[in-house]
């Protein structure tokens, strides 16, 4: 068999699995079978559901995931950059970011609620959070492994300024780092919208409609899964392409 098409067998094969154990293993009541959850998909998505449209619950779960993401990308990035360049900066930001950094996204909810209430602004704080560190991190780790033979060979041609060396040699070759970081902050974040919503952070979004269908609705609810899954995928790949079409110099 090509090798092309048999990564594309695995769902197929999970969904027929599916099928057949909701029939006759599980409670179809508690776990619906596929082919009643696409046909729910289906009406949420075309607008025919009185109280569930998901496009629009999609539209304020990527307005939260951009508010909070970008941000997380202005502030992650420069931070880590310059506690990768200056050791100082990293001696003095060492003990601050093994004491935050573990502190899941969720636990900020309350501080989030009390200090901005139910608004968007409350979800793209939570989402920062948990996407700020991945950035964070990476940028900071890419920065301290550029090679010394790199930057040698850079003092040979004749550069001789910090700002020179970090433009030209340092920060191209963090780049792999730091969309490392992006790709696994943007994974994060994504999570974190979710998260967000289904704690009543906003009322509004992806998160909070399943949450609000979890009781009485399970196929709705397994078809907002599978939408926050397909939108989470389709991000991935956004920004694997990206780092492929910036990134070309790297070769193979």
């Amino acid at each position: 068999m090509n090798t092309k098409y048999f990564q594309f067998l695995s769902l197929p094969s999970f969904l027929f699995l599916w099928e057949i154990l909701s029939r006759t293993i599980l409670n179809p009541l508690i776990v619906p079978p596929p082919s009643l959850v696409f046909k729910t998909l289906a009406i949420i998505l075309m607008g025919k559901h009185p109280v569930y449209f998901l496009p629009l619950d999609c539209l304020y779960s990527f307005y939260h995931y951009a508010m909070g993401f970008s941000a997380a990308i202005l502030v992650g990035i420069p931070s880590g950059i310059i506690i990768g360049w200056f050791r100082s900066a990293d001696r003095f930001s060492y003990a601050l970011v093994e004491l935050f950094r573990p502190i899941p996204p969720i636990a900020w909810i309350p501080i989030a609620i009390a200090l901005l209430k139910l608004t968007h602004e409350a979800a793209a704080f939570i989402i920062f959070i948990g996407s700020f560190w991945p950035i964070l991190l990476n940028t900071h780790f890419g920065v301290k492994s550029v090679e010394r033979a790199w930057i040698d060979a850079a003092l040979t041609l004749g550069v001789n300024d910090n700002r020179t060396m970090f433009r030209k040699v340092v920060f191209p070759a963090s780049l792999p780092a730091i969309f490392t970081g992006i790709k696994v902050g943007s994974g994060v974040s994504w999570m974190c919208v979710v998260a967000a919503e289904m704690f009543g952070v906003s009322s509004y979004g992806m998160g909070y409609k399943l949450d609000f269908a979890r009781g009485f609705s399970p196929d709705v609810v397994i078809a907002y899964m599978i939408a926050i899954g397909v939108v989470g995928f389709a991000l991935d790949r956004i920004y694997r392409y990206s780092e492929r079409r910036y990134l070309k110099w790297r070769g193979s």
